[in-house]
């Protein structure tokens, strides 16, 4: 029996220019995002993707609080971005950078109102015993794909 992949791939096609597809995932990654993905205590107020590398995708709680649960490790306008996936399989904060996985997102474009996004979410395995569960769980319906269809959503059609 093969030992799983420690990758998920995903992508979608949006009915935008490269560029817009890459600032509206940036920029407004927060109104795609589930708010029910949630680390804190209380409800998420936002959720924000800090756009340069060294930021941080931060979700905000009702109460002030904050989850820091991403590092930007590249920022490649309107071409890539890479941000890291410091939740563990147990869905708790990573504080080992060593022991996150990272998820690159590169916005080709087919024409120019037509983009293809595709989404690599990938050294699963760095997260240790249990990253095969998490790899389901990000690949699953409510992971990435549900990311993926909001996000078309909000860009007016695609996948």
């Amino acid at each position: 029996m093969s030992r799983p992949e420690p990758v998920v791939r995903r992508e979608s096609v949006l009915p935008m220019a490269a560029a817009d597809a890459f600032a509206m995932f940036t920029e407004r990654f927060g109104d795609f995002k589930p708010p029910e993905h949630n680390l804190l205590a209380v409800p998420i107020a936002e959720t924000v993707f800090e756009p340069r590398v060294g930021g941080h995708i931060v979700d905000r709680g009702v109460d002030g609080s904050e989850c820091r649960w991403a590092r930007i490790l590249a920022f490649e306008p309107p071409h890539r971005v890479v941000f890291s996936w410091d939740i563990g399989p147990t869905w708790q904060l990573e504080d080992d950078p060593t022991n996150a996985s990272e998820v690159e997102v590169r916005f080709l474009a087919e024409a120019d109102d037509r983009t293809r996004v595709a989404l690599e979410h990938r050294h699963l395995d760095r997260h240790g015993p249990g990253w095969d569960a998490l790899r389901d769980g990000v690949g699953g319906d409510a992971g990435w794909p549900l990311y993926l269809d909001r996000y078309a959503a909000l860009a007016g059609g695609g996948r």
